[in-house]
C-alpha cells in the first residue's frame, strides 16, 4: 500500500472533477478524499496499491472530467491514513 497528495492545478473546479476522479478511485479501488480548495486547486489525499495508485494518479493528470484541463500536479509521497473508501468533500 502507497499514500499520495496530489494538488491539482488548472480548471479543475465547475467541471465535475471532484465526482469524476471519485468514479476513477472507486473503479481501482482507491481510497482516500477529493476537495476543492479556495485558490480553485483541487487537492486529493489517495491511498492503494501501487500499481492503482500509478493508474489513478495518471488518470488525474489528464483530467477525469472531459471539460476539466490539468495544468500542474503537485504529488508527495505520506504516511498511510488507513481510509475506508473514497469520498468528495465540500
Amino acid at each position: 500500500m502507497k499514500s499520495v497528495t496530489i494538488q491539482v492545478f488548472g480548471r479543475v473546479q465547475g467541471v465535475g472533477f471532484r465526482y469524476l476522479t471519485k468514479m476513477v478511485a472507486d473503479k481501482l479501488n482507491i481510497k482516500g478524499t477529493v476537495a476543492n480548495l479556495n485558490d480553485g486547486s483541487v487537492y486529493v489525499e489517495a491511498e492503494g496499491s501501487e500499481d492503482n495508485l500509478n493508474e489513478f494518479i495518471n488518470a488525474v493528470k489528464l483530467s477525469p472530467s472531459p471539460s476539466g484541463h490539468v495544468e500542474k500536479t503537485v504529488i508527495n509521497d505520506v504516511a498511510l491514513q488507513n481510509f475506508t473508501d473514497f469520498r468528495v468533500t465540500n
